[in-house]
């Protein structure tokens, strides 16, 4: 059997993929329209918009404008 440390790591590492997919959920229903941006928690929605923001950053490293302000101009 396992030592529980290992468990542990395994459980947190696939708690890593487990979040990307139901990023990917949550934006598959939006998509569909089965829920709305709205339908979520104010906090659920900032932490979504703050993991899009990053992961958008490192897929664009050169960021030249700040794009923190959430408005078009």
């Amino acid at each position: 059997m396992k030592k529980e440390e290992e468990i542990k790591q395994e459980l947190s590492s696939s708690d890593i993929d487990f979040i990307r997919v139901l990023e990917d959920l949550i934006d598959v229903l939006i998509a569909n329209g089965t829920i709305r941006l709205t339908d979520l928690p104010p906090q659920a929605l900032a932490k979504l918009n703050q993991r899009k923001h990053k992961r958008n950053r490192l897929h664009n490293p050169l960021d030249l404008m700040n794009n923190d302000d959430d408005f078009l101009i």
